[in-house]
């Protein structure tokens, strides 16, 4: 796959490094010579210029890639070339950078961004998973399909523990996608148990929310 990533800040070359070594073909493009010096990221091609400009994107070969990055740490370029990049260049999947959560709600289709990370959600719904026990987290939402990764930890008093998979009436448009238990990760089946402390991971339409957290709470 040849993914091309916007910003060759630190964020953008960790996940070049990351791409690579899963054997994908990474080209970086920022606009200051230093941050994209040749060699900077091992494996990775590196593009001198400025991402908001169609003739770079253009000198890039956009049209050809899979996937785009959009990593730099300003939202307004992040939004520029998702735009560009779906509207001009056809690329079947953007991956926006959201540096303030207060712009998050401009990352959507109409930018043409497909996914949109906000780092800030992100680390706050991690430290809400760790912490909270028989409440729902929601930890990511996939905007194109308008559902949410969600997350529960069983407490000992949850009415589904020691109840089988296969038995508990779960909510309409929810899947319960793994199991996390005693540091393994399990893909459900009908006739595994619900033991407590396990904590359930769903994708879910945010109209079932309450009705997942109603259910086992």
């Amino acid at each position: 796959m040849r993914v091309c990533i916007a910003g060759a800040g630190k964020v953008g070359k960790a996940i070049a490094r990351e791409l690579l070594g899963n054997g994908h073909e990474v080209l970086m493009i920022d606009k200051d010579s230093e941050i994209a010096r040749v060699g900077s990221v091992d494996g990775a091609h590196m593009l001198c210029a400025d991402a908001c400009e169609v003739s770079a994107l253009e000198e890039a070969q956009l049209q050809t890639c899979q996937v785009v990055v959009c990593a730099t740490g300003d939202d307004k370029v992040n939004l520029v070339v998702s735009l560009l990049a779906k509207t001009e260049f056809g690329v079947p999947r953007v991956v926006a950078r959201v540096n303030h959560p207060k712009n998050e709600w401009l990352f959507n289709e109409a930018w043409g961004v497909d996914v949109a990370v906000s780092t800030p959600q992100m680390l706050s719904a991690l430290v809400e998973e760790a912490v909270t026990v028989g409440d729902l987290v929601r930890l990511f939402t996939f905007r194109q399909s308008n559902a949410n990764l969600v997350e529960l930890t069983l407490s000992p008093d949850s009415p589904v523990v020691g109840r089988r998979v296969a038995d508990v009436a779960w909510p309409p448009d929810t899947a319960l996608v793994a199991i996390l238990r005693s540091g393994q990760v399990l893909a459900p089946s009908p006739d595994d148990p619900l033991e407590t402390g396990d904590e359930l991971l769903f994708v879910s339409t945010p109209d079932q929310e309450g009705a997942i957290e109603e259910l086992l709470h």
